[in-house]
């Protein structure tokens, strides 16, 4: 449902302004380039909480804690 609506709205740009339609589809992958190292930290964080959030219930999840 949101790939549709992007894709409208990129029609309806393209009818108003159809060079700056073209640019964001010329420069969409360099923006996913750049981005693309936060995303990877992003993940990283993510999983380095987990990993501490397992770590860190350990005994209570041993001890049976939740039944």
């Amino acid at each position: 449902m949101k790939l549709l609506l992007v894709f409208l709205v990129w029609c309806v740009l393209l009818v108003m302004a159809p060079l700056v339609a073209i640019l964001a589809v010329v420069a969409f992958p360099f923006i996913w380039l750049l981005l693309l190292p936060f995303r990877l930290v992003g993940l990283v964080v993510a999983a380095l909480f987990a990993t501490l959030k397992a770590i860190l219930f350990l005994p209570a999840r041993l001890l049976g804690a939740g039944r």
